[in-house]
């Protein structure tokens, strides 16, 4: 067994809500045996003390939107792809992810499914895989972004059933669904069904959310805006308590916009993704997104046009951004990035906060959101 201490630990409240605590030891294994006063911690009842030296001490951060990074995409046949995204995800405080696919070839989604199902299984040097967000292809032309659009499709559950297992969050259009009841299908499999890539108004994404939809896929990105006559996708995401992802890289949404978000969302049902791209962590340069040059300098990645394309945002960074933009306190963004997710996806029981009996999943940083260590299941996979 393992100890944390001298750090501040983020907590849930009596009430759930997170908050920040000292003078506390965390005992852990792979699961989080004890959270003690320091007064009565003894080092002889544990093999290892970790010195968190005043650092934050939180649960893993959950990125439920992700395409790749260090080189990898999740469209990648190589099977190696998936654990080299996972490996690099603990180096940003991440702990658990859902790897994203893109619209393509049908066959090249089903294919990159069926890894993510191994995946799942499987155990890696890094970020758990707890599942797919399936992004595309069931998407709008008018709002594709940097998807392709010859292998857009109409929503149909039996071409999801298959990998209901798999399938965490699925980004639709809800104005090309024709099948009634197609998200109640999804709803009633364990599926997350996400409004976005969407030209639909107001209604039509109020209509959506009241049969189930849930989640905001990249809030403010493809989608329709805000308009004081024609409220968009962007005002029911805003009007109503579905989670809505947002990318905090200043790129995607502009830092007033971010305080504009939280505050309409009273800093709840808020999940900050990074929806990045295998050019993440490797600088400027020219790299790919389905199958697409994409240009990278500095924070921005855009097509040859000029089209946004993902993101080579870093969690870590996101959070350190999302922060100073809004004024949240640090607890307020750690339940962000951890409580809120992990509820949605249905695993707040095991994963999600710092509570006795669950994994043992954690992120140490500072002021900054530097990480200075990253554990999964109690094993440190990230140390700088």
């Amino acid at each position: 067994m393992k100890a944390i201490w001298n750090g501040i630990l983020i907590l849930p409240d009596e009430c759930g809500r997170f908050t920040a605590q000292t003078k506390l030891v965390l005992c852990y294994d792979e699961r989080i045996a004890r959270i003690v006063p320091a007064t009565e911690f003894s080092a002889a009842d544990v093999d290892e003390v970790i010195d968190a030296a005043g650092a934050y001490v939180s649960p893993g951060f959950l990125n439920v939107h992700i395409h790749g990074a260090d080189g990898a995409d999740t469209m990648d046949e190589d099977a190696d792809a998936l654990g080299k995204i996972a490996a690099f995800q603990t180096r940003t405080g991440v702990t658990s992810f859902l790897p994203t696919t893109m619209t393509c070839a049908y066959d090249a989604v089903e294919r990159a499914l069926d890894r993510i199902r191994r995946a799942m299984t499987g155990r890696t040097n890094g970020a758990r895989i707890l599942g797919a967000h399936m992004e595309g292809p069931f998407i709008s032309p008018a709002k594709k972004g940097a998807q392709d659009e010859q292998y857009i499709l109409p929503p149909t559950f039996a071409r999801i059933a298959p990998y209901a297992d798999v399938i965490k969050i699925i980004t639709v259009a809800p104005e090309m669904i024709a099948e009634e009841n197609f998200i109640e299908s999804c709803r009633s499999s364990g599926i997350v069904v996400s409004l976005g890539h969407t030209a639909a108004d107001y209604e039509t994404a109020m209509a959506a959310i009241a049969r189930g939809a849930s989640h905001i896929t990249h809030l403010c990105n493809a989608m329709t805006p805000l308009n004081h006559r024609h409220p968009g996708v962007l005002g029911a995401a805003l009007d109503t308590d579905a989670n809505c992802e947002l990318i905090a890289d200043n790129v995607h949404v502009h830092p007033a916009m971010q305080r504009i978000i939280y505050a309409a969302k009273r800093g709840r049902h808020i999940i900050p993704i990074t929806d990045s791209m295998r050019a993440c962590g490797l600088g400027d340069g020219i790299s790919e997104l389905g199958g697409q040059e994409v240009y990278v300098k500095g924070t921005r990645a855009t097509l040859a046009d000029g089209t946004i394309a993902g993101s080579v945002l870093r969690m870590n960074d996101g959070l350190s951004i999302l922060r100073a933009n809004t004024g949240a306190e640090i607890p307020a963004v750690v339940e962000m990035a951890t409580r809120t997710p992990a509820e949605e996806l249905n695993i707040y029981d095991r994963l999600g906060s710092l509570t006795v009996g669950k994994y043992a999943d954690i992120a140490i940083f500072d002021e900054e959101f530097r990480i200075r260590r990253t554990i999964v299941g109690g094993r440190d996979c990230f140390v700088p």
